[in-house]
């Protein structure tokens, strides 16, 4: 909204500053942070009151029996935080703006449900359930970009890496590979999120990443220099990002260990997803794999460890997600967290590298 005050400068100069994508994206960041913050630190007092609070499976008391009865859902101070500082420091008019608007909408509402179907039936949505959920959203991101193309003449198209002016064309298979996209990024976080400050820590990480990566998207100079697909209307996607950065920073106050609060379904669902959109909505889907290489590599650990598990009934790791393998050799929370944020900002800096090497 305060985006709309830009034209004030001609009364009062400083209304200026408003015109820049920077400014209004550390705007959003402090804005978003302050927020998270307070929102998280009501919603402990008043989920404890409730009885909101974290039921630990069976599979894993003995690492996290002492997490059982911790406030959960604080992801809804994420949503609103995200949803008020983007609405006000960004372009609401903005189609990309809106369509990252609406996802946050539709995964935090579905998140929600989840969250309260854990703590009232003790089982949230079914995969089946969660997958329809993501798969619908994809369908309509993708119908969007076919439909109303973020950049014309490349609907079907994602970047390369490594290779200048060079695209993938999934021609009638963009949507699924969008679905494919979101639901993977989606599940990858919610698999993360199981260590006070693990996954908020790397969506914080990952966010600043795509911040940079959406601020040139959006510049039609720094897209030349770099080889990088312009999007019109991309820099606006910084604004989230940093708002992102902001949340996270303000909800990890309170969710380093030990935890006061976890973020449940609510959190992971929309922070997944809506990072996931913001990689298909400037062309980035491949480079998502590499800056969000932990979540990854949490994701294939678990794909392995079931896979052979069915095939040879055995276990490559200790237990999955692999977080909880180091868990049980004796690594302690706090340092396996701060091994795997390093890990995440190596990762987002091997991406942001490959730009040039194009």
């Amino acid at each position: 909204m305060l985006y709309y005050l830009y034209p004030l400068r001609e009364i009062f100069f400083p209304f200026n500053v408003l015109r820049y994508i920077t400014f209004r994206s550390a705007g959003a960041a402090l804005t978003a942070l302050v927020l998270s913050f307070i929102l998280t630190r009501r919603m402990i007092r008043i989920f404890r009151e409730k009885g909101i609070r974290e039921r630990v499976s069976k599979y894993i008391k003995d690492t996290h029996g002492e997490k059982e009865g911790t406030p959960t859902m604080g992801g809804a101070a994420i949503v609103l935080s995200l949803f008020v500082s983007t609405l006000l420091w960004a372009n609401p008019l903005n189609k990309l703006v809106i369509l990252i608007l609406i996802t946050l909408i539709w995964l935090g509402m579905f998140g929600i449900v989840d969250d309260m179907r854990k703590i009232k039936k003790g089982k949230g949505l079914s995969v089946r359930e969660k997958f329809l959920i993501q798969s619908i959203l994809g369908t309509g991101v993708g119908i969007f970009l076919y439909f109303s193309p973020v950049k014309r003449g490349y609907e079907t198209m994602t970047h390369l890496l490594f290779l200048k002016n060079y695209f993938l064309n999934f021609g009638i298979f963009y949507i699924p590979f969008i679905i494919l996209v979101i639901v993977g990024t989606t599940n990858a976080v919610n698999l993360t999120d199981g260590l006070d400050g693990l996954a908020i820590g790397l969506i914080g990480i990952l966010a600043f990443t795509f911040a940079i990566l959406t601020y040139i998207a959006g510049h039609i100079k720094l897209s030349d220099y770099l080889n990088v697909l312009y999007i019109k209307g991309a820099g606006e996607l910084t604004v989230f990002c940093g708002a992102v950065v902001g949340s996270a920073l303000g909800f990890l106050w309170f969710n380093a260990h030990p935890a006061e609060i976890f973020m449940g379904d609510t959190g992971s669902l929309v922070l997944g997803g809506t990072l996931g959109v913001v990689a298909v909505l400037i062309k980035q889907e491949i480079l998502l794999l590499i800056a969000g290489g932990v979540f990854v590599m949490e994701t294939l650990s678990v794909i392995l460890q079931v896979l052979f598990y069915r095939t040879k009934k055995k276990r490559i790791f200790l237990r999955a997600p692999i977080h909880h393998h180091f868990q049980l050799r004796g690594l302690s929370e706090e340092k396996i967290v701060v091994r795997f944020w390093i890990l995440g900002i190596l990762f987002s800096l091997v991406a942001l590298s490959t730009l040039k090497i194009r």
